[in-house]
């Protein structure tokens, strides 16, 4: 390659790599897991559990990650509360991830026909049988290609990490980059392995819409 960029190097950038998908694998898992809940309370009968999650939502959404990674890390720091950076960009990532796919998964169970609703309701199902066994199976129809191409962005916004020093793909450069001084070399290995990681999400999530014909629907 270029003088000075050795197989140490790219070995370190490869880490790196690696840690950006364990980052956005847990951010994705863990923030599915509170998205559910969000999307439980944000379509539930009782108004004031609407209220209280919607104002979860646009707080979570109006904030951006990089301010919630900050006030994780460095805010808690100040109080007595010290988190390891993995810790502090997963949970900042996972309450961010929460909030925009609970709205995800929150729009396609509400695009489901109400009359899905209302026919299941006259079989006598409770609330919970209708939307585990008439309404999610439909959602999760429409939801898939939105949630694969919310991972792509996931992966991305894990190069914020870096602010509150986890090495990540984006620390790992940019450490390299300090010792070696050679920004598109080394930036443009960076932005190769992010294209790897993120491009194979972006085909299936197109191969997804087609597949599930959610654009006729």
């Amino acid at each position: 390659m270029t003088d000075g960029f050795t197989i140490n190097h790219l070995v370190y950038l490869l880490h790196g790599l690696v840690w950006t998908v364990v980052l956005s694998a847990l951010a994705f898992a863990l923030g599915g897991v509170a998205g559910f809940f969000v999307m439980l309370a944000r379509t539930s009968t009782m108004r004031w559990l609407r209220r209280l999650s919607l104002v979860y939502v646009q707080i979570i959404q109006g904030t951006p990650l990089l301010i919630l990674m900050f006030v994780i890390y460095f805010g808690l720091g100040v109080i007595g509360i010290e988190l390891p950076p993995l810790m502090a960009a997963g949970v900042g990532m996972m309450i961010y991830s929460s909030a925009y796919l609970g709205e995800i998964w929150r729009g396609c169970v509400e695009s489901v026909p109400r009359t899905q609703f209302e026919a299941a309701e006259c079989l006598a199902l409770t609330r919970w049988q209708v939307l585990v066994d008439v309404i999610l199976p439909q959602a999760m129809r429409i939801a898939t290609p939105p949630t694969v191409g919310f991972m792509v962005q996931l992966v991305k916004n894990t190069s914020l990490a870096s602010v509150v020093g986890f090495v990540e793909l984006t620390r790992a450069a940019q450490v390299i980059n300090n010792s070696l001084f050679q920004p598109f070399l080394i930036f443009g290995i960076a932005a190769a392995f992010y294209f790897c990681v993120c491009y194979p999400l972006s085909v299936w999530s197109r191969s997804l819409e087609r597949k599930l014909n959610v654009g006729r629907r």
